[in-house]
């Protein structure tokens, strides 16, 4: 078989970067000829993990068409999330641990898809499954998107499962998790040299609910001020990407790393509805969600209930 590109959703974060890079390495050890691609830049969290055990960014790519015929999708299903021309090639596998939406293919294909927290602890079960070693640099990356995925395992994504595979990969990676986990963390969380549009594009994903367009942006942080302090400036700026992209909603959720809560910039002609689904005010097209920072589990599903009524 020719060359199969692996890659993970547009935007990626340390799940999507990394999940690529070690799939593609099993994928190589079984005798296929994969590459680890990326379909947006690298945040600054990630870039500390890829430095911290060894690695270079995979290239990036918008089209994936020209130059191959099959593609394995990582951390995501959802074509809007994907590669601008997905539609032109042959999806061969999906690994995910996300909902299945927008998604369909015309010929059969390896599908794992498991209620987790992360890629990477079903990547790690993959590895057993097909009798390969996890190399330490290789676990390292993976443990840094369990890690990611589950914000240092506070997370309500995190599972029993999650925990087993942070384990056993902090173990083979030679690292602390906790310790390792936290610089990560905070290397990712300052926010303040960021421009605008790398706050709104850094970790955006689209769906589609109820017929409508909707954006949940999300960035962590240890102070939410590096974002609010440009308030004006980022509303004028998300405006503008809602009338250009003919969205209902953009919601960009500011969680605090540190007290697990989320600060929701909310705007779009479902900003009321999109509110009152989690029962708190809007004020200044701004709303304190307590407990919440997970955009998979706790923000997705209660706006997909909402919009779709």
């Amino acid at each position: 078989m020719s060359k199969v590109l692996v890659f993970g959703h547009k935007n990626p974060d340390t799940d999507s970067i990394t999940s690529a890079i070690a799939y593609a390495h099993l994928k190589k050890e079984l005798g296929l000829d994969a590459e680890a691609v990326r379909l947006g830049d690298v945040n600054d969290e990630t870039a500390y993990a890829l430095e911290k055990f060894g690695f270079e960014a995979p290239r990036s790519v918008t089209n994936v068409a020209g130059e191959v015929d099959g593609v394995i999708l990582v951390d995501h299903n959802e074509f809007q999330q994907s590669a601008d021309d997905i539609a032109d090639v042959k999806i061969l596998e999906v690994v995910d641990h996300h909902r299945i939406a927008n998604f369909e293919t015309a010929d059969p294909l390896y599908y794992r898809a498991e209620p987790v927290g992360c890629t990477a602890t079903i990547l790690n079960k993959l590895y057993k499954e097909n009798g390969v070693e996890i190399p330490a640099d290789i676990a390292g990356l993976m443990l840094s998107a369990i890690i990611s995925d589950s914000l240092l395992f506070k997370s309500p994504t995190f599972t029993g499962e999650d925990r087993k595979a942070a384990d056993e990969l902090a173990e083979i990676a030679g690292v602390d998790a906790e310790e390792y986990g936290l610089a990560m963390l905070k290397a990712g969380a300052d926010l303040s040299r960021k421009t605008l549009e790398e706050l709104v594009n850094m970790d955006a994903k689209e769906f589609e609910m109820g017929g409508k367009k909707v954006v949940i942006a999300q960035v962590n942080t240890v102070d939410i001020n590096d974002v609010l302090g440009r308030k004006k400036e980022l509303e004028d700026l998300l405006y503008r990407v809602i009338a250009e992209r003919e969205l209902g909603l953009y919601m960009l959720a500011i969680t605090d790393i540190l007290n697990n809560d989320s600060t929701v910039l909310v705007l779009g002609s479902e900003s009321q509805a999109a509110c009152a689904a989690f029962n708190v005010p809007l004020e200044d097209n701004l709303a304190l969600l307590k407990g919440i920072v997970s955009r998979k589990k706790q923000i997705v599903p209660v706006l997909t209930e909402a919009l779709s009524k």
